[in-house]
């Protein structure tokens, strides 16, 4: 059989991760009949189908999923080697892939990143925000940031923030005339911005008081998937909001949002940068650790 070509390779991978062959082409500056004709002759070469293709979407068929579990980490693998190659006496480049939260996405460019690309211009950071967790290194990530408690047991993590606040917010607009909210069941009376968790979930509001905890799942018409968003729907006065603080901080700095039900507030242990203990590390993510590291040894 005749042996895969690497830009046949990495164009599998790129349509995989975009899920779309026009996204995928742009990425790769093809055309996209290009793009449509190598996957073909790919197909042809194996003897399989590869993608399920729609007018809509794009799909890996079963043989598919098989291939890009085995080959996204050694594409990976290839590019960290000739990265290690290359990079003695010259400037550092490669790209660096992370997968995070939206809040965590926040972190990196209030704290991280402005020293990071200042100090290390050739090296390309695409962040990618997911809810959802996800297996990094099957995905092709070469690290993820998440809260710590979500970190798989198996990975190195490296903490990124302190404690991590969740705060009960509202509106002055919103309270004004309103019982007051002084227990979480209080909660149970008023319009409340409901969040979606990534995997389908609706989440209960979580308070703990010494002995007493609740987990609360609250009555509201508004339900969102994005604690940004929940801030803003508080801040129009679209109900109580349960997010991090750092989201409400800019609010309540303002008093364009107050906080309810300070006594019963709980916090996570905070966000962490983690990656698999046992694969090769990249020049890229070697140096940007030293500077997570750095940069949180400055804060401390």
């Amino acid at each position: 059989m005749k042996r895969p070509s690497w830009n046949e390779l990495q164009a599998v991978k790129t349509i995989a991760g975009q899920r779309s062959f026009r996204r995928a082409a742009e990425v790769l500056g093809l055309k996209r009949s290009t793009l449509s004709h190598t996957v073909k002759g790919l197909e042809a070469t194996l003897g399989v189908q590869l993608f399920h293709r729609t007018t809509r979407s794009v799909a890996l068929t079963e043989a598919g999923e098989i291939l890009i579990a085995r080959l996204a980490p050694l594409l990976a693998e290839m590019d960290d080697l000739l990265n290690d190659v290359t990079a003695s006496g010259q400037q550092p480049y490669g790209t660096l892939r992370i997968s995070a939260s939206d809040a965590a996405i926040s972190l990196m460019l209030e704290k991280v990143l402005p020293t990071f690309i200042q100090q290390k211009p050739g090296i390309e950071i695409d962040l990618v925000a997911q809810g959802q967790l996800i297996d990094i290194v099957a995905q092709g990530f070469d690290a993820g940031i998440r809260l710590i408690e979500d970190v798989p047991k198996d990975m190195v993590a490296i903490a990124l923030s302190g404690p991590l606040r969740f705060i009960t917010v509202a509106s002055p607009g919103y309270l004004a005339g309103r019982p007051k909210i002084m227990h979480p069941q209080d909660l149970m009376q008023h319009t409340c911005l409901r969040q979606r968790l990534p995997g389908g979930k609706r989440y209960h509001w979580e308070y703990q008081q010494h002995e007493q905890q609740f987990a609360l799942d609250v009555p509201g018409s508004l339900t969102l998937d994005s604690s940004a968003l929940m801030v803003e729907a508080a801040v129009a006065g679209l109900g109580v909001a349960y997010v991090p603080e750092r989201y409400a901080r800019q609010w309540l700095d303002t008093q364009r949002l107050v906080t309810l039900l300070d006594d019963w507030t709980i916090a996570s242990q905070g966000i962490a940068l983690y990656f698999p203990q046992h694969r090769h590390m990249s020049v890229a993510l070697r140096l940007f650790i030293d500077t997570v590291k750095a940069v949180m040894r400055d804060r401390a």
